[in-house]
């Protein structure tokens, strides 16, 4: 776990660049353009080629040195931003496109390959664990990339933003080359840590097979993960209208009260869930996983229907808390798959992620024009929660979900020595 931290750490510095060139670039491409149907298109852009690329990302991640492709994709954003940087004025409109293009993909391509070798760096009895102090550190890479762009674009300019974001995927890609680290499960008979492409090929070859080989269960979570998607751009979209609407004078308030508020519920979850899973020696399974998106989707809701303070803080808090959980137990649960499975069920789930936020964004803001904020999440976060609500069911009645199994030597299933299987969501 060691090594793991500074990996964790160059991932949480390299996701602060992220998230503080998200408002510095998006604000940019205005000021360039004066035109607000170029920023959408640059939104556009980054999201749709991030969807695509899921599907690609887990091929690439099946077959190739999961290390030197976060490395590639971290080099090649900020290769990205110092090709903006140097280009004249006159040539920046075209390269922003690019710089979106490029930022979706290796966005994607990082995060589906980072997910899939957790459980090769760490050991799979300690993924959870590794998985909350992934979130932990994205969470709060988040909420300071958030409150310092304001700052820093302001006072400091866009150079010394794409400057500073350029910095942080330098030092995330270093990290990764220094660390000793094993990102592949080693193939029958290998002598080195990784394969490449030579070397075992990803059971079943397409995306369809594999869909067919996972088992219904995983694809349920997947797309419930896509329909939170929905569900969250909807109170990314409300958020500053609502803001606005309970204190027009400081419209900031309410939304930089309520991500610290979130934040800290987030991270007191992956502590006290890092400590359970060691106690209880497994992760929560689907039920917990759907009972949390329940809750979580309840919880933004709830924020928009003009609660008093402490009560609003305290919605924040279990909506951070649920947000947290559920990400973990959803990921842990499909880092159980087998090895030359998990690039490609990462690559489907991140495409199905980035589809629904997509899809919600241009929904919610569409719907926004003539609705309340409250109708708007009411809907969006209502269909995840119907969702969700008929996912429990069915594991309940169900009696008990997918057993994860692994092979033994002579190819034969067989269940894990140690732990109780996650399928049974208890």
């Amino acid at each position: 776990m060691r090594y793991f931290r500074l990996l964790v750490a160059g991932n949480a510095i390299s996701a602060y660049g992220s998230y503080l060139n998200m408002v510095a670039l998006n604000v940019f491409v205005y000021d360039v353009t004066h035109s607000a149907l170029a920023a959408g298109m640059f939104m556009a852009v980054r999201l749709v080629s991030g969807v695509a690329s899921g599907f690609v990302s887990g091929r690439l991640v099946s077959s190739f040195d999961r290390k030197r492709l976060m490395v590639s994709a971290d080099v090649c954003q900020g290769a990205a931003l110092v090709v903006l940087l140097l280009a004249p004025h006159g040539a920046r409109v075209a390269l922003l496109y690019g710089l979106a293009l490029v930022t979706g993909c290796c966005s994607t391509l990082s995060q589906v390959a980072l997910r899939s070798s957790v459980p090769e760096i760490v050991g799979a009895e300690h993924r959870t664990r590794a998985n909350g102090l992934l979130v932990t550190g994205r969470s709060l890479a988040m909420i300071a990339g958030f409150a310092s762009a304001g700052v820093v674009v302001a006072q400091l300019g866009y150079g010394f933003a794409f400057t500073l974001d350029a910095l942080t995927f330098a030092v995330s890609a270093t990290a990764l080359l220094l660390l000793p680290i094993r990102t592949r499960a080693a193939a029958p008979g290998s002598v080195g840590e990784e394969r490449t492409e030579g070397g075992a090929k990803p059971a079943g070859g397409r995306t369809r097979l594999l869909v067919r080989q996972v088992g219904p269960v995983i694809l349920a979570m997947i797309a419930v993960r896509a329909v939170d998607g929905l569900g969250s751009s909807s109170h990314n979209v409300a958020l500053p209208v609502y803001s606005s609407m309970l204190n027009p004078a400081h419209p900031a308030t309410f939304v930089s009260q309520f991500w610290a508020t979130w934040a800290i519920g987030n991270l007191v979850t992956q502590q006290v869930l890092a400590v359970l899973t060691r106690r209880c020696g497994r992760t929560p399974g689907e039920r917990a996983f759907a009972l949390g998106a329940c809750v979580m989707s309840a919880c933004f809701i709830l924020v928009f229907c003009s609660l008093p303070t402490l009560a609003a803080i305290a919605v924040a808090l279990v909506a951070g808390g649920a947000d947290g959980f559920t990400e973990v137990v959803y990921v842990s649960r499909l880092q159980a798959a087998p090895d030359e499975q998990r690039g490609r069920l990462f690559g489907l789930s991140a495409s199905a992620e980035n589809g629904g936020f997509g899809l919600g964004m241009l929904v919610s803001g569409a719907l926004m024009e003539s609705f309340t904020p409250l109708t708007v999440v009411a809907w969006l976060h209502g269909v995840a929660i119907v969702l969700c609500l008929a996912l429990l069911v069915w594991l309940v009645v169900r009696g008990r979900g997918p057993v994860p199994q692994e092979l033994a030597a002579d190819g034969s299933e067989r269940l894990p020595r140690t732990a109780t299987p996650e399928g049974s969501g208890r």
